[in-house]
C-alpha cells in the first residue's frame, strides 16, 4: 500500500469517526454535554473544542498557512454551532490530504512556536492529528459514561474499513 493510499484513508476515516460522534451527541442536550467531571477537559462539548482548534492547528501547519484561531476565541460556542465547526473541520482536513499526491506527503514542515519546534514529514503531523483525537474521543466516551450517556458508536478502524467494503460491493 502506498502512503498516499494509507494516508487518505487515515484522513478519510477520521472525518468519518467525528461525523458518527456528531451524529451521536447531536440529539443528546446542550445542558448534559456541558456538565463537568474531573477530566483533562471537563466536558464532552469542551473536549470537542480542544480536538477542533489542536486539529485546526496542524492543518494549518500540513497546509503551510498560517494559524488564524477563531475571531470569536473567548465566546463558548453554542452544541450545534462546536459540531458543525467540529464536522467541517475534519472534513477540510480530509479534502486537502486527498488533493496531496505522495511527494507533498513527504515534504518536510519545520514548526517554530513557543512550545517546542520540530521538522518533520506531512504525513507525520496527520499520524500527530490521528492519534491526538483519537485519545480525547476516548475521552469523550469515558465522560459520557460517567453522565449517564452509554450509547457511543461504533468506530473502530476495522469497523470502518468492514463499512467502506460493504458501501463499495452494494
Amino acid at each position: 500500500m502506498s502512503l498516499k493510499k494509507l494516508m487518505t484513508n487515515s484522513a478519510n476515516y477520521n472525518a468519518w469517526v467525528n461525523e458518527q460522534y456528531v451524529n451521536w451527541l447531536s440529539g443528546k442536550s446542550e445542558e448534559l454535554l456541558n456538565k463537568e467531571i474531573p477530566s483533562s477537559f471537563s466536558s464532552i462539548l469542551k473536549t470537542i473544542d480542544h480536538i477542533l482548534g489542536t486539529e485546526k492547528y496542524w492543518c494549518s501547519v500540513i497546509a503551510e498557512t498560517t494559524f488564524e484561531p477563531n475571531q470569536e476565541e473567548n465566546k463558548t460556542l453554542s452544541k450545534d454551532e462546536t459540531l458543525n465547526a467540529f464536522l467541517n473541520s475534519s472534513k477540510q482536513l480530509s479534502e486537502l490530504i486527498n488533493s496531496y499526491s505522495e511527494e507533498d506527503l513527504v515534504k518536510k514542515v519545520k514548526v517554530v512556536n513557543p512550545w517546542f519546534e520540530s521538522d518533520f514529514l506531512k504525513y507525520e503531523y496527520l499520524q500527530h492529528i490521528i492519534n491526538h483525537g483519537l485519545y480525547h474521543r476516548g475521552q469523550i466516551v469515558t465522560i459520557g459514561r460517567n453522565i449517564g450517556i452509554t450509547d457511543a458508536p461504533m468506530t473502530d478502524y476495522n469497523f470502518y474499513n468492514v463499512a467502506k467494503q460493504s458501501e463499495q460491493n452494494a
